[in-house]
């Protein structure tokens, strides 16, 4: 019988122990120091965003001939947890740009496109994102407007995006270098056909509406609508062929919410360090707070939920397959448990921590900020039930699996 003793499901190889050192280094010396101010002037920091290039970690899950570091659903994981334990807004926007367009792309992209395109983006050098959700649509994404329409040697592609992270990456309104926008290009059978282009900053017709100011948390990264007004997009900029898109959002999305749901691991951890070293020197009537029964179980119970969560997020990174679907129960399940403990234990640690958790000084409160929007963010809490519900109802076999 083969042994388990010594795996390690956190970090299953020397190369992922190493990220994870390398990363809290780099999180310690150059991420923490900048978050509180990055998040109060809502500033992207973009010159701290490229050295994760010099990491090698701008392509992760790239393969080598790309210019990518080839790692697996594993990788990806600890980066965003170890990230967010510091700053989810920068986290945010590392996956904007690493897994919403650079993973979409290594998985569905021609040889051509990606040849193109991603040892661009792996360097650094570009910066991507992903366009879907619009001003009057979100979950429902087969009722998006936004069109593309063949016209000789290009697709003339109108509409609205809203939302989208990484839309401009400075205060001037600059837009990202390359955006992969899904549009509607007919109908069949009474049901919207959705394709997916690939959108270059120069394009004729792209531009950036309004910057997204005043947001609840995440304001270390830049939120903007995206315009595109008769965009010419070149045929070849077309991924796969016209309707493909929810293949390409179904293969993606089991990423991107594990991801989401890593995130919330960082915060909850953070949450919780921060609340036990607080309550073990703070003292109320004589004691120090870590005596006291309510505070025992705000400490208790968010431990508890954190290592839970954190073991189903790796337990579902371990059989992640970034080229196919099929793990789409659990990339929601994960999602769905982990965002909403996340947030639950960063307003245990402000209860415990009084007033100071009220105040940024203590970073709680904006880690509370934060979490909220992974509740929201790639998919819905309430999309995550309905699909949970459905996939079980259709297979109870994925109970014993």
């Amino acid at each position: 019988m083969q042994s388990y003793k010594n795996f390690d499901l956190f970090n299953p190889t020397p190369e992922h122990s190493m990220l994870r050192d390398t990363l809290s280094s780099f999180v310690k010396a150059e991420v923490e120091p900048q978050a509180a101010a990055s998040d109060k002037k809502e500033i992207f920091n973009l010159s701290l965003f490229k050295k994760l290039s010099e990491l090698g970690l701008m392509g992760i899950t790239v393969p080598e001939k790309y210019g990518g570091a080839g790692m697996d659903a594993t990788a990806a994981t600890i980066i965003h947890e170890e990230l967010s334990a510091s700053d989810p807004g920068f986290c945010l926007a590392y996956l904007a740009h690493s897994m919403l367009m650079v993973n979409n792309l290594a998985v569905n992209g021609s040889e051509a496109q990606k040849s193109k395109y991603l040892p661009k983006l792996s360097s650094g050098e570009w910066i991507g994102a992903m366009a879907m959700s619009e001003p009057a649509v979100g979950t429902d994404v087969l009722g998006m407007q936004s069109t593309a329409v063949k016209k000789g040697d290009h697709y003339v592609l109108n509409g609205r995006k809203m939302w989208i992270t990484n839309g401009t990456i400075d205060e001037n309104g600059t837009p990202c270098d390359l955006v992969l926008v899904y549009a509607k290009t007919g109908e069949k059978n009474g049901r919207a056909l959705i394709s997916s282009f690939l959108v270059e900053k120069s394009y004729k017709g792209f531009s950036v509406g309004q910057k997204i100011k005043d947001k609840l948390g995440m304001r270390g990264s830049n939120t903007a609508e995206l315009v595109f007004q008769d965009c010419e997009v070149p045929l070849e900029n077309l991924i796969g062929h016209e309707g493909d898109s929810m293949v390409h959002m179904m293969r993606n999305l089991e990423i991107e919410r594990l991801t989401l749901a890593a995130m919330s691991i960082g915060i909850a951890r953070r949450s919780i360090e921060i609340m036990t070293k607080y309550a073990s020197e703070r003292e109320a009537f004589g004691k120090p707070l870590s005596h006291f029964g309510q505070v025992q179980k705000y400490i208790g119970d968010s431990y508890a939920e954190y290592k839970s969560s954190r073991a189903y997020v790796y337990e579902v990174a371990r059989k992640l397959d970034l080229n196919s679907e099929g793990n789409r129960l659990d990339s929601d399940g994960v999602k769905l448990v982990a965002t909403t403990m996340g947030k639950n234990v960063a307003d245990r640690a402000i209860q415990v921590l009084g007033g100071y958790g009220y105040v940024g000084e203590y970073v709680v409160e904006r880690l509370w900020r934060d979490a909220k929007l992974l509740e929201i963010g790639g998919g819905t809490l309430e999309a995550h039930q309905k699909n949970i519900t459905r996939d079980l109802i259709n297979n109870l076999e994925f109970l014993y699996k």
